[in-house]
């Protein structure tokens, strides 16, 4: 009982600023000041659609789109084929090759940062959407590819092995076997890049200057000037955007929940 009391209480703490953003998109900026707890007067969606419209966060959302789904589909197609070498293969160098995407996980955007610019201007892929896409996929292969290793090193051999008496070849087995008994796996290595491809800010403000290619973070500093913030247009924009994630963070909580269960299991 008193486990239960304590998760209510953290739950509700993470869930008060959520619900406090949503409620203050309904009112004007005196209001937001005067009364930041009350709840709003009335519900009156003229914010939402001047956050839309004039606050261009549709462009900024499709953008965003654009951006998160081709980055999280070229993480599960190279980090599952990845995870499939390393877990069911030896080869020489192996080993290295882990410890490479190891440091994936260890080095920070900052350290290879200039050397990743020189590099995109000399391809002129900069403020295009290539010049996000490529950096957010191949920090998404090392996690990745070590959650799905870790799926597959708990399938039985013997099921490749049946595989290929009875004629599979490598791809084959890849597809019909390693692949369907990874879908816990692909979901939750889905969610988690594509929450943070969705919320990556640094990135996006560097490389990307048109506004017409703006992601949604970057996008929303036009809400905000050097001396005035239009807070109550903010916080709907930040709501439109919010919202849908944590929707399908819902929706895909039990997979994400059989994900990690799942790869900690033999």
């Amino acid at each position: 009982m008193l486990v239960t009391v304590l998760l209510v209480l953290i739950a509700a703490v993470f869930f008060f600023p959520l619900v406090w953003m949503v409620a203050s998109s309904f009112k004007t900026n005196s209001e937001i000041f005067r009364t930041p707890f009350a709840p709003p007067s009335s519900i009156d969606f003229e914010q939402w659609v001047r956050a839309w419209d004039v606050g261009n966060i549709g462009q900024y959302a499709l953008n965003s789109v654009i951006t998160t789904g081709t980055s999280v589909l070229l993480i599960l197609i190279f980090s599952a084929a990845a995870a499939y070498a390393f877990s069911r293969y030896r080869f020489r160098g192996d080993k290295w090759l882990m410890g490479l995407l190891a440091l994936g996980l260890l080095l920070p955007v900052q350290s290879y940062f200039i050397a990743q610019s020189t590099l995109f201007r000399d391809l002129d892929i900069l403020d295009t959407r290539l010049a996000l896409i490529i950096p957010y996929t191949a920090m998404g292969i090392p996690l990745a590819t070590f959650l799905l290793k870790t799926f597959l090193d708990g399938i039985p051999e013997e099921l490749f092995e049946a595989a290929r008496v009875d004629g599979a070849g490598d791809l084959r087995m890849f597809a019909v076997i390693a692949l369907p008994l990874l879908r816990p796996g692909l979901a939750t290595v889905a969610i988690f890049s594509a929450l943070n491809t969705w919320n990556e800010f640094l990135l996006a403000l560097l490389y990307i200057q048109d506004d017409s290619l703006k992601t949604i973070p970057t996008g929303l500093l036009a809400f905000s000037s050097r001396y005035v913030t239009d807070y109550g247009m903010l916080f709907a924009a930040l709501s439109i955007i919010t919202i849908p994630m944590v929707v399908i963070y819902i929706v895909f909580n039990r997979q994400v929940t059989e994900g990690i269960t799942a790869g900690s299991l033999k």
